[in-house]
């Protein structure tokens, strides 16, 4: 157990929180000033803020709660994928065999052509 808290990466994980939570409540402290100095929408922000720091305190849990899958784990979820693979496959197949559209038959063709092809990156072009 004190592996979980004392690992090199559990104390970047620590170290991480409390520069998050110090930013957060630095944040909050300054939109308080400038709502009671009279801008108004600060005051949202400054309740923003706090909501900020429960939710870097909620994934500095999640970090260290996270547990690595087994290998009996991960050979049943890949199992599991591959006969929904087949499942998929053998519901195209009939449904493809049902529409009386060519039309529609071959586009519907050429989704599952696509869905076969490797995946691009689709930002930065």
């Amino acid at each position: 157990m004190s592996s979980k808290f004392f690992s090199r990466r559990a104390l970047g994980v620590h170290v991480a929180l409390v520069a998050w939570l110090v930013m957060c409540v630095a944040a909050a402290y300054w939109q308080i000033g400038r709502a009671f100095g009279g801008n108004s929408l600060s005051f949202l922000y400054a309740i923003e803020w706090p909501c900020f720091a429960v939710l870097g305190f909620y994934g500095w849990w999640a970090l260290l709660h996270v547990e690595k899958p087994t290998a009996d784990q991960e050979i049943e979820r890949r199992a599991y994928e591959e006969r929904m693979r087949a499942e998929a496959a053998l519901a195209r197949s009939l449904e493809a065999r049902e529409v009386d559209d060519p039309q529609l038959a071959a586009y519907n063709d050429h989704l599952a052509d696509l869905s076969t092809l490797p995946k691009r990156k689709l930002w930065g072009h």
